[in-house]
């Protein structure tokens, strides 16, 4: 697969400026599968210098202007799928399956998305005699990881684009390629030179010079909590607004007496998905006492028949999570889990049989979990379901909102009985009955899960500014 060891600033693609090679690993095999050059603080500086020029350019275009352009930057992303799902499939090892469709699809479904919203939008409202206008904000950063690496480039671009922003991009190092692919796909759809920037590297020094930079007016962020803290303490002295999606550990409630038959797959299938390495996949599954033996041997039916495989060979399997530090943390989690009690239905400790290398976990379900353990309370992030009991709706809804976080919640059954608790759960989307991800509705979480929102119109706005005009302006 290609490498890039190159820098996307002001148009051109361009030397580090005294940066580090950095090898990629493909975690099916454990070797080397491209290669970028780790940036510096340096390259960010001349990424934000080449932004802000553009900015007073870019600022000034018209809706219209900017529609054309996002209709470009849209034919020009197709043609480049395989690409991107090549590039997702090797480096973070999502099946391709699945790289193809739902993360290389992701990006197209964003892309359509800010231009519907931008071609709908009025950035201009009369209240009484006065005006109130939305601009764009100025100078963006964005920080984005490897989980769904174009859904979160994509939907942060796309809405900039549409604001009129200019920015600057640090992807994950350890998914950089479809990143540098979109700045081609950019590039050969007429964006101008400086309105977007690529600037690889790692949060240590290139996220913390983006987060920190006096000349960047927002940082729109997605990662764990943990990195969401620092670069929030990072942009605190700039008093730069700042956006984030971080971590979840999600609770998919099935109302009592609903069919497990019904219930039970979309939950599971929602965890498998992306080998568990999604924010809102809904991990805790909670199920009445009644049912939670059932339900437990029906889950780790369904997990124990989940193939692990190659993610360059195209079926409905799952493929290896990113690396070795994310394998060893699902594992000494796993250990946390058996350790501390719970049952352990399938899966567990290793690599799944006949498999001696690579980052690949078995599907594991725990059931008899209780709130206080480790692995009902921290994000595992791999293909681990557990499984805990409620007496009634009420401590279901309690259990649900247990948790720091609060990006997701799922329920099962009855729609009338959902209504009931829709209100009490403290999370920023609740998804009824297998609902999905919809790019019109806002995304985004409750407490340590991170603030602002993503998607339509609301996230177009996260990257506006407000204005006042008061007083007499001719018509």
């Amino acid at each position: 697969m290609k490498s890039y060891p190159q820098n996307y600033i002001d148009g051109k693609w361009v030397d580090s400026i005294g940066g580090t090679p950095h090898a990629v690993t493909n975690p099916a095999t454990e070797a080397s599968s491209s290669s970028i050059v780790l940036g510096s603080v340096a390259d960010v500086d001349a990424a934000v210098a080449a932004a802000r020029r553009a900015f007073a350019t870019f600022s000034q275009t018209t809706k219209e202007e900017r529609v054309a352009l996002l209709g470009r930057v849209i034919e020009e992303y197709k043609a480049r799928i395989p690409d991107i799902a090549e590039a997702i499939a090797t480096e973070m090892g999502c099946p391709i399956s699945i790289a193809s469709t739902a993360q290389a699809g992701s990006g197209l479904g964003h892309l359509g998305q800010a231009l519907k919203t931008l071609s709908e939008y009025e950035f201009e409202e009369k209240v009484g005699d006065n005006k109130v206008v939305r601009e764009a904000i100025g100078v963006v950063g964005l920080i984005t990881p490897w989980n769904w690496p174009m859904n979160q480039i994509v939907a942060k671009v796309g809405p900039a684009l549409a604001a009129g922003c200019t920015m600057v991009l640090k992807p994950s190092e350890e998914a950089p390629t479809c990143a540098a692919i979109f700045a081609e796909v950019l590039a050969a759809a007429g964006v101008p030179a400086g309105v977007f920037n690529l600037v690889q590297g790692d949060g240590a020094i290139v996220g913390n010079a983006i987060s920190s930079h006096p000349d960047i007016d927002m940082i729109s962020f997605t990662g764990s909590t943990r990195a969401g803290i620092m670069v929030a303490k990072s942009a605190a002295d700039t008093v730069k607004r700042v956006a984030q999606e971080l971590g979840g550990k999600s609770p998919n409630i099935i109302l009592p007496g609903t069919p497990l038959d019904k219930a039970l797959p979309g939950g599971c299938g929602g965890v498998l998905l992306n080998s568990g390495q999604s924010c809102v996949a809904p991990t805790r599954m909670l199920v009445h006492v009644s049912q939670h033996d059932e339900a437990a041997k029906m889950v780790g039916e369904i997990f124990a028949g989940k193939k692990v495989g190659d993610p360059l060979t195209p079926g409905d399997h799952i493929g290896p999570v990113v690396n070795k530090a994310q394998f060893d943390k699902i594992q000494a989690l796993i250990a946390k889990g058996i350790e501390e009690g719970a049952t352990l239905v399938t899966g567990g400790l290793g690599r799944p049989e006949g498999m001696d290398k690579g980052y690949f976990v078995k599907p594991t379900v725990f059931a008899n979990v209780t709130g206080d353990m480790a692995i009902a309370r921290e994000e595992i992030f791999g293909p681990v379901l557990v499984l805990i009991s409620y007496n009634d709706l009420d401590e279901a809804v309690a259990i649900a909102n247990d948790t720091p976080y609060g990006l997701g919640a799922y329920i099962a059954g009855d729609p009338a009985v959902a209504k009931t608790i829709v209100g009490k759960i403290r999370a920023g989307s609740v998804y009824v009955n297998a609902g999905g991800l919809a790019m019109d509705m806002p995304f985004g979480g409750y407490k340590q899960s991170g603030n602002g929102r993503e998607f339509g119109k609301f996230g177009l706005e996260e990257f506006l500014e407000v204005k006042s005009v008061i007083g007499f302006l001719p018509a």
